[in-house]
């Protein structure tokens, strides 16, 4: 079943099985600080598949980025609330840790079939039009 997960909703643009993707250099969209959305979700299909060995379930992968989100929680309330560091949180770094959000986020997206692109590109058109006045009438954000 694992297997059938794999082939049935890979990345657009993934090598061919049995050539790995070419490790990261400087004419990379990585290297030059300009990685879509897109191209993002095909390195992480890329790794998985060469240094992964394959992907968590759907559900497992689900209890990950619940996992992840909770460490981004509990970095928030120590540097925006009124929490207090723990010994164990003082070298989290909160960049890395949304990074960590993201990357699940994109395993889900994988090998589920869902292109993230087309579907924020989607998002934001729902969004311009339901709240299209909707932010500007709330009193509370003025």
């Amino acid at each position: 079943m694992q297997e059938e997960q794999l082939s049935a909703a890979p990345a657009p643009g993934n090598p061919a099985p049995g050539n790995p993707a070419p490790a990261p250099d400087s004419s990379t969209p990585v290297e030059q600080g300009k990685l879509s959305i897109r191209e993002a979700q095909q390195l992480v299909d890329n790794w998985i598949r060469t240094t992964g060995v394959r992907y968590f379930s759907e559900l497992t992968n689900m209890a990950i980025l619940t996992e992840e989100v909770g460490e981004v929680a509990r970095l928030m309330s120590r540097l925006y609330g009124d929490q207090s560091f723990k010994e164990s949180d003082k070298n989290k770094d909160l960049g890395d840790e949304l990074a960590d959000v993201l990357w699940v986020l994109l395993c889900i997206a994988n090998q589920t079939g869902v292109d993230l692109t087309n579907a924020l590109e989607k998002n934001f058109t729902k969004k311009s039009i339901r709240d299209a006045n909707r932010h500007q009438a709330n009193e509370k954000l003025k």
